[in-house]
């Protein structure tokens, strides 16, 4: 049987076209291949001499990981590193020593807390049971988020200004042996006299006069070698947390009852937000009780002085106002220095207290006077860490 459809028999023209378009088409495809062939010769160089680099960079970067581990370790001072969370992920053999092992994987908070005890110096701590001091500062890792921390033993250093600032103060008190002697001879020898006619036949009245007499003078030579020791340790004391409301509490319980019978106004302003300080309550309280006796015997009945406690710009400032007769401003610079002062009664140890205090505590005291006007002391002290 015939195909109801047979295919026509192909010209050799057509054939001749089609073979024509299949060579055509095969020298397209083999250019592709070659071209494609190149292409990946040309991608396998490129990824070879990638690889080399990348190698390269392998290379130097734990060569430069092993020279850091190596810095970190011989590094005098201790390095903590911190995450984002504030856990410790890596330290060095340094602040190993400071602060025990293991470290890695703890909590910072929980480590200061239980290593670490606040001075009166912004930044720096007391370790363990407080045979070191070390200084700490801080770096911010980025975006990534953590920290550095770089704890520094600063204890010799703190030592030898300890001693350096103890030679002062004896190299002054040296100078002004001449003075001290007479500040303590008048009211020895005033006691001396009250505590002779004591020996004679005297009416009651009469030995209970001079009895006060004597014990008034012997209070004076009390507080005046009472300032004297203050001065020679720097106003060192024991170190706690001092709340500035308390601290204001207390001078004003003192103060209070001795400005009402002065005839003199006393005001209280305490806008320090409950703000803390770390150092000597005995220390702190004497030197604005010093302030505000100066400020006391600066006014006449009637005038007005004023305490205040308040925050400025992370300082804890307290100041004590007056409306006193000031201080001539030739007069203003020598005010702290040992054994200077304007009373025939003046002991001159009062203000160069304060400023020892002030300095031990990491702080400052300044003036500002107008004769006439009154005068203005500011005691800034460091607030204490949260």
């Amino acid at each position: 049987m015939q195909p109801d459809n047979p295919i026509p028999p192909s010209s050799p023209e057509e054939l001749q076209q089609a073979f024509n378009l299949f060579n055509q088409v095969s020298e397209q495809l083999t250019g592709a291949y070659m071209d494609l062939q190149k292409q990946v010769e040309q991608l396998t160089h490129e990824l070879a001499v990638a690889n080399g680099e990348l190698r390269l960079q392998l290379e130097e970067k734990a060569n430069l990981s092993q020279r850091l581990s190596r810095l970190l370790e011989a590094l005098p001072g201790g390095v903590v590193v911190l995450d984002a969370a504030g856990r410790i992920v890596e330290a060095n053999p340094a602040a190993f020593s400071l602060l025990g092992e293991p470290l890695a994987g703890e909590a910072w908070q929980a480590v200061s807390g239980r290593e670490l005890k606040p001075t009166t110096a912004p930044g720096e701590w007391l370790v363990g049971d407080g045979g070191r001091r070390v200084a700490i500062s801080s770096s911010h890792l980025g975006e990534q988020g953590g920290e550095i921390l770089l704890l520094q033993d600063v204890t010799e250093a703190y030592q030898m200004q300890d001693q350096l600032q103890r030679h002062k103060r004896l190299s002054s008190m040296g100078e002004m042996v001449a003075g001290l002697a007479h500040q303590l001879r008048t009211p020895l020898a005033a006691a001396l006299l009250y505590t002779s006619h004591l020996r004679g036949e005297l009416a009651p009245e009469d030995r209970t006069r001079f009895a006060d007499k004597a014990l008034a003078r012997l209070r004076s030579l009390e507080h005046l070698i009472k300032d004297m020791l203050i001065f020679v340790r720097g106003g060192k004391g024991s170190q706690e947390r001092i709340a500035a409301p308390t601290l204001l509490a207390e001078v004003q319980q003192v103060m209070e009852p001795q400005m009402a019978e002065h005839g003199l106004i006393f005001d209280l302003e305490d806008a320090s937000g409950g703000a803390c300080v770390m150092g000597s309550r005995e220390a702190l309280s004497g030197a604005l009780l010093n302030l505000l006796a100066n400020a006391m015997q600066a006014c006449e009945p009637g005038g007005r002085i004023l305490l205040s406690g308040a925050i400025e710009g992370g300082w804890l400032a307290f100041r004590v106002s007056d409306t006193g007769k000031g201080i001539p401003q030739a007069l203003q610079d020598r005010l702290f220095e040992p054994f200077f002062t304007t009373r025939t009664e003046g002991t001159g140890l009062g203000l160069a207290i304060v400023r020892e205090v002030a300095q031990m505590h990491g702080g400052e005291i300044s003036v500002q006077s107008v004769e006439g006007q009154g005068s203005t002391f500011c005691l800034k002290l460091p607030m204490a860490e949260s």
